[in-house]
C-alpha cells in the first residue's frame, strides 16, 4: 500500500498491510534527519524513511506564509511573537495579546481581523498537490477557537474570560469563528480532493485536568465545533481533533461533535490510558499519537523507545484504527536512532 492508501484505509476502517507510521517533529529533529538520510527536501526525507506522512497545508495569507510554530514577528491575528532559545530548540512565543486592554465597545473597532479572502488558497492547493506526487495524505488548513482566543487576548485573561467576561469571550469567538469558517469552506471547494483531514486544535488539557471547567466548554466551544465538525462532513472530511492532556471528561462530547480522529492521546496523564480508551472509545474514534515524548522519546534508549511504541500498538491500535506517532512534536535533541526506533518499530509490527 501506499501511504496515502494506509492512512485512508485506516479512517474508514479498512484492512490495511501494517498500521501507519506518521511524523510530528520540531525543525531540530527534521534536520537531525536530513543529515541522517544526506537528503535535504522535506517530503524527500519522509519518502526515503518510508513513514506515512500526513502532509501539513498551511496556506499563506496576505503574501506571507504562516506555520502556527512559527509566525514571524507578528501572526495575521495580529498577535506579536518573539523567537525564544531553549537549550538545543528555538519556539516561538507570544509577547503582546492585541485584545487584551479591550472591553466590548474597542473590540468592534478592533482593525486587525484577518479576511478571509487574503488566504492563499492556490498556493496551499499546489502544496497539497506536491504531496500527492510522493503519494501521501494531506492535512489542514489549521482552525481554532479558544488557542486563538488565547493569542489574541492573553493566555491569563483568556482563562478568566470562561468565568467572568462570557460576553466578550463570545463576541470575540463570533468573530474568530466566523473568519476561520468563511476561510474553511473555501479551502473545502478549491482544494476538493487533495485535501483529506482536517486539522482542528484546541488544546482544552493541562497534565492533570482540564484547562477550562466543563460548563464553560460546553457553552462557548462545543456549538461552534459541532458546527465545523458537520461543515467538514458534509464535504466528506475527516476532522483530527488536536488537545494534550488530561482531557477524558471532554472526550464524549467530542465525539458527539463529531470529531473522527483524536490527538496526540497523553496516555501519561490521568484518565488517559491508552487501553481504557481504546476499550471505551474505539469504536468511535481514531486514535493518532500516542509515543511517549516527554521522557520515552528524547531521552530513552532505543529499546525503550521500540516497547513503548509497541505498548501503542498493542493497546491504541488493538484490532486496527491506529495511527502512530509521537504524542505531538519529537522535541529537539531527541536522538536520530530512537525515531528510527518508533519508525521500524511499527514497520516490523504484525497486525493482529
Amino acid at each position: 500500500m501506499t501511504p496515502k492508501e494506509r492512512i485512508l484505509a485506516t479512517i474508514n476502517r479498512q484492512p490495511t498491510d501494517r498500521a501507519p507510521i506518521d511524523l510530528w517533529c520540531t525543525p531540530e529533529v527534521l534536520d537531525s534527519l536530513r543529515e541522517y538520510t544526506a537528503i535535504d527536501d522535506e517530503l524527500e526525507v519522509y519518502k526515503a524513511l518510508g513513514v506515512d506522512k500526513i502532509v501539513w497545508i498551511f496556506p499563506g495569507y496576505g503574501g506571507r506564509y504562516f506555520d502556527p510554530n512559527d509566525s514571524g514577528e507578528i501572526t495575521l491575528w495580529g498577535v506579536h511573537t518573539r523567537m525564544v532559545k531553549a537549550g538545543l530548540a528555538t519556539y516561538q512565543e507570544y509577547v503582546k495579546a492585541p485584545l487584551a486592554g479591550f472591553d466590548m465597545a474597542q473590540l468592534a473597532d478592533f482593525p486587525l481581523w484577518p479576511d478571509p479572502d487574503n488566504f492563499d488558497y492556490a498556493g496551499a492547493k499546489a502544496l497539497a498537490e506536491k504531496a500527492r506526487s510522493y503519494n501521501f495524505a494531506t492535512i489542514g488548513p489549521w482552525i481554532s477557537h479558544f488557542e486563538i482566543y488565547c493569542q489574541m487576548r492573553g493566555l491569563e485573561n483568556a482563562l478568566m474570560d470562561t468565568i467572568v467576561e462570557p460576553d466578550f469571550l463570545e463576541a470575540a469567538l463570533d468573530r474568530i469563528d466566523a473568519i476561520q469558517t468563511a476561510m474553511l469552506e473555501r479551502t473545502l471547494i478549491e482544494l476538493g480532493d487533495s485535501l483529506d483531514l482536517i486539522f482542528i486544535s484546541d488544546d482544552m488539557g493541562m497534565q492533570q485536568n482540564l484547562l477550562v471547567p466543563l460548563e464553560a466548554w460546553e457553552t462557548h466551544f462545543r456549538p461552534r465545533l459541532k458546527n465545523w465538525c458537520d461543515l467538514i462532513h458534509r464535504y466528506n472530511k475527516k476532522v483530527l481533533y488536536h488537545t494534550d492532556g488530561a482531557v477524558l471528561p471532554l472526550i464524549p462530547g467530542l465525539i458527539e461533535c463529531g470529531i473522527d480522529i483524536l490527538n496526540p492521546i497523553q496516555h501519561v496523564c490521568p484518565g488517559m490510558d491508552r487501553a481504557n480508551l481504546k476499550e471505551q472509545f474505539g469504536k468511535d474514534l481514531i486514535f493518532h499519537g500516542g509515543v511517549e515524548n516527554q521522557k520515552t522519546l528524547p531521552r530513552g534508549t532505543a529499546e525503550e523507545v521500540a516497547a513503548e511504541t509497541r505498548a501503542c500498538l498493542e493497546t491504541l491500535g488493538k484490532d486496527g484504527g491506529y495511527i502512530c506517532c509521537s504524542c505531538h512534536n519529537a522535541q529537539a535533541g531527541t536522538p536520530v536512532e530512537n525515531m528510527l526506533a518508533m519508525i521500524d518499530t511499527v514497520k516490523n509490527h504484525k497486525l493482529t
